[in-house]
C-alpha cells in the first residue's frame, strides 16, 4: 500500500506538472493579444466595443479548454493510479505465496546481486544447526571440514564465473542437507534444504548401509587373515565360505576352490556330530583330530548357527596338547626326581591327609608301603612313629603335636630341630602350601654335624697357616667386622694383636691404621670394598708409601661367602730397585730428548742460510746481475740442485720432531684420489724422464674420495714414488694402484727394482736407516720413516712386501672416515 501511495503521489504531482504548459499555452496567446493591442490601439470609436468583445472570446475559449483538459487528465491519472494499486496488491500476494512455499519446507535461499554485492537471506537456517539464516554460509558450523571447504569452492565459483553445483552432504547435526546453486536472472543463487521424507530415510539407509559394508568388508578381512579356518555353510549344511587358512588346511588354493569342491577338513564322525548340532539349532564344539595340510593335527571345532546358517572355527591345538602331554611328563618326572632324593617329602592335603610321599620319607622312617598307600592322616603318621620310638622324646607329647600340626593354619614356612633316640638329627622344614595343606621336608643333619666338626678343625688348621704367614692378611665378614686376621698384620700396622677378638669394624680399623698411611681416598676404596658399597664386588690393588718409608702391596678380594680377603705384602725392597731402574730410565730418556734439541736447533739454523743460499744462485741462474758463462751455469745449477735437497732433508727431519712432539696438526678433508697422485707424479716427471721409466696408475672406481690432510698426502705418494725411482733400473715400470676394501682407502707404490732382503726389511723405516743395495739411489733414510708417521698420524698403516729381485710394494692404508678432528688437532 505504501509502494501505491507513493506511486498515487507521484502521479498526481506528474498530472499537475502537465497542466501548467498547458495553462501557460492558454494564457499566452491572450496575453499576446492584448499586448498588440496595447500597442496597436485602434481608432477611440472601434477600441471599446471590439477589444472587449474579442477579449472576453478568448478567455472563455481559455476557460473552457483548461477546464477540458484538467477533466480528462485526471480521469486518465485516476485509472492508472487503480491499475498500479492492483499491481501492488497482485505482487504482494505472490510474495507471500512464495513466503509460504519457502516455508513449506526446512531451507534457506542466499541470492546474490552481484560478485561483491551483499547476500539477501530468505528462511531458516535451524535445521543446520546453526541459528539465523545468516549462518547458513558458515559452512564450517554445520558442515563437515572437507565438505565445507567443497562448499566455499563451489560457490566461489558460482559468484565469479556463474558455475552452477548441486550435491547432497551429511550436516553434523545429522540431518540430509539438499544443496543447489544456479545463477538465475544475473544473481548466483543457492539454496539449502533439509532432505526429509521417504528419501532422507534412503539417504539414512544408505549410510548406514556403508556403515555395515565397511564393518562386513573389515570383518571380512579379519577372518580371512586369521591364521585358523574358518569357515561358513548355508542352511542346508554346504560350505558357502573358507578362509585361506582353511585352503590352505585343505591343501586348495583358495578358499572359493575348497567351496567349489566341497573339500571338507573333519573328518566323517565330526562331521555327523556337527550336522546333527545343526539340525537341532545347537553350538557344536569338540576336539578332534584331522589332517591339516599333511600333518595330524589337534583341533578345537566351534560351529555355532547364524541367521544365514553356520559359522565355524578350528583352532589348533597341537602346542597345548604337547605342552599338556609335557606338562604331565615333567611332573613324572619330578616325582621321579624326588623319588631320588634324600631329603624326605611327604604333602597332605587340606583334610591332612597324605597326598604323597617319596622313597626318602619311607626309607627315613622305615614305615611300611601299604601303610602310605592307604592315604593316612598326618595325626596318625606321628602317633606310629612315636610307639616306634623314631620321635623325639618329650614329656608333653600332645602340646609338641599341636604345634607341630600348627603349620597348617600357618601363613608362613617353619622350621624345626628333631633330636631322636637313635641319635640322629633331623632337620623339619612345614611349607605351607597355596591350595591348603603342608608339605614336610625331613632332612637327616646328622652328617652335616660331623661335617662341622672336622670345618672347624681345618679352620683350626688354616688359622695357624695363616699366622705363619710373613704378609698381614685381615679378613672382614659381610657385616664390615673383622673376622680374622694374622699377627703380620698387626705388626705392620702397629696395632694390638689381638684386635679380631673384638670384631671392630672396618672403619675402626682404618682409624688405627690411618697415622702411617693418611691417604683417605686408599682407604675409602678398601671401606667400599667391604661393605660392598659399589655395584659390583671386584677386586682392589694398592700400593702405600707410608711415612715410616716401608711401602706395602694392598690387594682385596671378595670371598665367597661375602667375606672379604685383605692382604699387605712388603714390597720396600723390590719397589728401591724399581725406583733405581726408574731413575735410569728417565736419565735415558733426558738423553733423548737432549738429542732431539739438537736436531731441530739445528735444523731451523740450518735453514735460513740454506734459503738465502737457493735463492742467491737462482739469481746467479737467471743472469739478472750479470751474464755467466756454461761453466758458471753449471755449477750454479749444482748449487741450487744440492740446496733444493739439503732443504728436503732438512724439511723430512723438522716434520718428525713436529711429529714427535704432536705439534703436527692435520687439515682434513674431502682428498680426490686421482687427482692427488697426478699431482705427486707431476713433481717427479723430470726425474722418471732422465731414469727412463714410465709410471702407470690404477685406480679403482670405488676408491672415492679418502677424508686426510692433501698436503701431507702428496707428501707420501712424493717419497714413495721418489723411493720407488731410486731403486729402479731404466726401462721398468712404477706403479701406483689405489683401491677400497673392507672401508678402508690402500694406495700402493710398487717397482720392479732390485728388491729389499729380508735382513733390512726391518730396518727400512727406522730413521736415519739408508740402503743403497746396488743402485744409485742415495739418501738420509727419512723417506720411508716420514710415510710411516703421517700415515699413522691418520690413523693408518703402511705394508711392505718386498722379494730380492722381484721388486718392492709399499701400501699405505687409510681409514675410510679418516682420524677424528679432536685427534688430529691433538
Amino acid at each position: 500500500m505504501r509502494r501505491s501511495r507513493r506511486q498515487g503521489r507521484s502521479g498526481g504531482a506528474r498530472h499537475q506538472r502537465a497542466l501548467i504548459p498547458a495553462l501557460a499555452i492558454g494564457v499566452a496567446p491572450a496575453a499576446a493579444f492584448a499586448q498588440a493591442e496595447i500597442f496597436n490601439p485602434m481608432p477611440s470609436g472601434t477600441l471599446s466595443t471590439g477589444s472587449l468583445s474579442v477579449i472576453l472570446a478568448g478567455l472563455v475559449v481559455f476557460a473552457a479548454t483548461t477546464s477540458i483538459v484538467y477533466v480528462r487528465e485526471r480521469a486518465r491519472w485516476q485509472r492508472r493510479e487503480t491499475e498500479l494499486a492492483g499491481n501492488l496488491e497482485a505482487a504482494r500476494g505472490q510474495q507471500d505465496r512464495l513466503t509460504a512455499l519457502l516455508d513449506a519446507d526446512p531451507q534457506v535461499v542466499v541470492s546474490w546481486n552481484g560478485q561483491n554485492a551483499e547476500p539477501l537471506f530468505e528462511g531458516n537456517s535451524g535445521f543446520l544447526g546453526a541459528p539465523g539464516a545468516t549462518l547458513a554460509l558458515a559452512y564450517g558450523t554445520w558442515a563437515a571440514p572437507t565438505e565445507a571447504k567443497r562448499l566455499e569452492l563451489a560457490t566461489d565459483a558460482l559468484k565469479q564465473r556463474g558455475e552452477a553445483f548441486g550435491f547432497t552432504l551429511k550436516s553434523k547435526t545429522g540431518p540430509f542437507i539438499d544443496i543447489v546453486g544456479r545463477p538465475v536472472a544475473g544473481r548466483a543463487v543457492i539454496r539449502f534444504r533439509e532432505v526429509t521424507g521417504e528419501r532422507a530415510k534412503l539417504l539414512a539407509l544408505q549410510d548406514e548401509f556403508k556403515l555395515v559394508t565397511a564393518e562386513h568388508a573389515a570383518l571380512s578381512t579379519l577372518l580371512s587373515g586369521l591364521p585358523q579356518p574358518v569357515w561358513t555353510r548355508n542352511a542346508h549344511g554346504h560350505l558357502s565360505w573358507a578362509n585361506a587358512a582353511y585352503a590352505r588346511a585343505v591343501e586348495a588354493t583358495e578358499g572359493a576352490e575348497a567351496v567349489k569342491g566341497g573339500l571338507e577338513l573333519l573328518e566323517r564322525g565330526v562331521r555327523e556330530g556337527a550336522a546333527q548340532a545343526r539340525h537341532d539349532g545347537k553350538t557344536f564344539s569338540t576336539r578332534a583330530r584331522a589332517v591339516v595340510a599333511g600333518q595330524r593335527r589337534t583341533l578345537d571345532i566351534l560351529e555355532l548357527p547364524t541367521p544365514t546358517g553356520f559359522a565355524g572355527i578350528a583352532t589348533d591345538m597341537s602346542e597345548l596338547e604337547a605342552v599338556r602331554v609335557d606338562l604331565q611328563r615333567q611332573m613324572d618326572a619330578h616325582v621321579r626326581t624326588l623319588d631320588r632324593l634324600k631329603t624326605a617329602v611327604a604333602v597332605f592335603d587340606a583334610s591332612q591327609r597324605l597326598v604323597y610321599a617319596n622313597t626318602g620319607f619311607e626309607t627315613l622312617w622305615s614305615l611300611d608301603p601299604a601303610f602310605l598307600e592307604g592315604k593316612p592322616s598326618d595325626g596318625e603318621i606321628l602317633d606310629r612313629l612315636r610307639a616306634e620310638r623314631r620321635l623325639p622324646e618329650l614329656g608333653d607329647y600332645r602340646s609338641w603335636k599341636a604345634g607341630v600340626q600348627a603349620a597348617y593354619t600357618s601363613l608362613r614356612a617353619s622350621e624345626d630341630w628333631w633330636y631322636l633316640p637313635d641319635g640322629r638329627t633331623i632337620h623339619v622344614v612345614a611349607s605351607p602350601n597355596p591350595q591348603g595343606g603342608v608339605t614336610y621336608l625331613f632332612d637327616d643333619v646328622t652328617e652335616r654335624f660331623t661335617l662341622e666338626s672336622r670345618f672347624n678343625a681345618l679352620s683350626r688348621t688354616q688359622r695357624e697357616t695363616l699366622d705363619s704367614l710373613r704378609e698381614g692378611v685381615a679378613v672382614f665378614g659381610s657385616d664390615g667386622r673383622l673376622k680374622l686376621s694374622n699377627p703380620a698384620f698387626a705388626q705392620a700396622w702397629k696395632i694390638p694383636a689381638d684386635l679380631a677378638s673384638a670384631a671392630p669394624h672396618i672403619d675402626e680399623v682404618v682409624r688405627l691404621c690411618r697415622p702411617l698411611y693418611p691417604h683417605d681416598e686408599v682407604w675409602t676404596e678398601l671401606q667400599s670394598t667391604v661393605t660392598g658399597v659399589r655395584d659390583a664386588r671386584e677386586d682392589y690393588g694398592c700400593r702405600m708409601e707410608r711415612r715410616d718409608g716401608s711401602v706395602l702391596d694392598c690387594a682385596a678380594a671378595p670371598l665367597p661367602d661375602g667375606a672379604t680377603l685383605i692382604t699387605f705384602a712388603d714390597v720396600t725392597a723390590s719397589v728401591n730397585v724399581e725406583r733405581a731402574l726408574t731413575e735410569k730410565n728417565e736419565a735415558l730418556e733426558k738423553v733423548s730428548r737432549l738429542r732431539e734439541d739438537f736436531v731441530h736447533h739445528v735444523s731451523y739454523e740450518l735453514r735460513s742460510p740454506l734459503t738465502n743460499i737457493i735463492g742467491f744462485a737462482q739469481l746467479l741462474g737467471t743472469e739478472t746481475v750479470g751474464p755467466l758463462n756454461e761453466k758458471q751455469r753449471d755449477y750454479a745449477g749444482h748449487i741450487v740442485r744440492s740446496s733444493g735437497a739439503l732443504l728436503a732433508i732438512i724439511n723430512d727431519i723438522l716434520d718428525l720432531a713436529s711429529i714427535d712432539n704432536g705439534a703436527l696438526a692435520l687439515e682434513l678433508g674431502e682428498v680426490d684420489v686421482s687427482e692427488t697422485i697426478a699431482q705427486a707424479a707431476a713433481g717427479l716427471h723430470d726425474r722418471l724422464t732422465d731414469s727412463k721409466l714410465t709410471l702407470k696408475t690404477e685406480i679403482s672406481p670405488q676408491t672415492g674420495p679418502l677424508r686426510a690432510d692433501g698436503k701431507r698426502l702428496r707428501q707420501v705418494l712424493f717419497n714413495l714414488i721418489s723411493n720407488a725411482i731410486g731403486f729402479s733400473s731404466p726401462g721398468q715400470t712404477i706403479r701406483v694402484i689405489a683401491d677400497r676394501s673392507g672401508g678402508d682407502v690402500r694406495i700402493t707404490v710398487a717397482d720392479e727394482g732390485r728388491g729389499i732382503p729380508a735382513e733390512v726389511k726391518e730396518k727400512v723405516f727406522d730413521r736415519f736407516e739408508s740402503h743403497s743395495l746396488g743402485s744409485k739411489h742415495r739418501g738420509v733414510g727419512l723417506g720411508l720413516s716420514i710415510v710411516r708417521s703421517i700415515v699413522e698420524l691418520h690413523g693408518g698403516k703402511v705394508e711392505l712386501d718386498s722379494t730380492p729381485g722381484r721388486g718392492t710394494r709399499v701400501t699405505a692404508i687409510f681409514p675410510s672416515q679418516g682420524m677424528p678432528l679432536s685427534d688430529a688437532a691433538e
